[in-house]
């Protein structure tokens, strides 16, 4: 083993191969790259009930073609237990690469499995995940954010209008409120624009 090998992060993997005969094979060439496989699984089996149960840092599905199945039960990963994808395949048709990143698959390479390049191709599925998800994440928090200062705006207007307020004091109106109530500003202007509807 080489310093570089050393200081790897070891990873837990769920391999996802239809061939027992190969399964073997690809957990020694896992193993070298400190990558400890937690799971195997074929195409048939449930992989979003195994994600959940062994939480592995990484999937890797290794097969000729995805079919519509795995393609489905990725897409149940993606959207219930979201992990790091890698598909290794033979299949080069650009519609089965769309499907497969669509469906979730963080790296999809055409070719086997080889222990020189595995573990980049590893790493950098789990960096662009990360960085996905972070973006994601962000992206909800700003809509998010954005949805709230609606209502906030919507509430002040019907303050403005019922209490004859300026912005600013409608914008007081609801922070004093909510000091009042040890609640965010956001909940009572929800409760403001709830209770205006239920006049109209």
């Amino acid at each position: 083993m080489t310093e570089l090998d050393k200081k790897m992060k070891r990873l837990r993997v769920l391999l996802v191969d239809d061939s027992s005969e190969r399964r073997a094979s690809v957990e020694d060439s896992l193993s070298e790259v400190e990558c400890e496989v937690v799971g195997f699984a074929s195409s048939s089996d449930n992989l979003l009930a195994l994600v959940q149960r062994l939480n592995p840092e990484v999937v890797i599905i290794d097969m000729q073609s995805p079919g519509r199945d795995t393609l489905e039960s990725l897409e149940s990963i993606k959207s219930a237990a979201p992990k790091p994808i890698v598909m290794f395949t033979q299949d080069d048709a650009g519609e089965s690469i769309i499907r497969a990143t669509r469906a979730g698959v963080s790296a999809y390479v055409v070719d086997g499995i080889s222990r020189k390049r595995v573990r980049p191709i590893l790493d950098a599925a789990v960096e662009r995940f990360q960085q996905f998800r972070t973006l994601t994440t962000e992206l909800e928090r700003t809509r998010a954010q954005l949805e709230e200062r609606k209502i906030i705006d919507k509430a002040k207007g019907i303050l403005m209008k019922q209490r004859q307020l300026t912005e600013e004091d409608a914008y007081k109106a609801l922070r004093n409120q909510a000091m009042r109530s040890n609640k965010r500003v956001f909940d009572v202007a929800e409760s403001v624009v709830a209770a205006a509807s239920l006049l109209i």
